[in-house]
């Protein structure tokens, strides 16, 4: 059997925890910030996890993460 390849879109913009989910960076931090106040692009710098019904899809296409 070939390998499969990894989506390269994917690989760049999830990692993987030690539980086997995701994390993922925050959106909304790359323009028009001075009308964000301090707190919330703050809060938008860390990394969260990815939303439970995406995690098998994400999976797919890490298949070897």
């Amino acid at each position: 059997m070939p390998k499969i390849k990894s989506n390269s879109g994917a690989r760049k913009r999830f990692k993987i925890t030690a539980s086997g989910r995701f994390k993922r960076g925050s959106a909304n931090k790359r323009h028009l910030l001075t009308h964000k106040s301090a707190k919330r692009k703050h809060h938008l710098s860390g990394k969260t996890m990815v939303a439970d019904v995406d995690q098998r899809s994400i999976a797919r296409q890490l298949p070897y993460l």
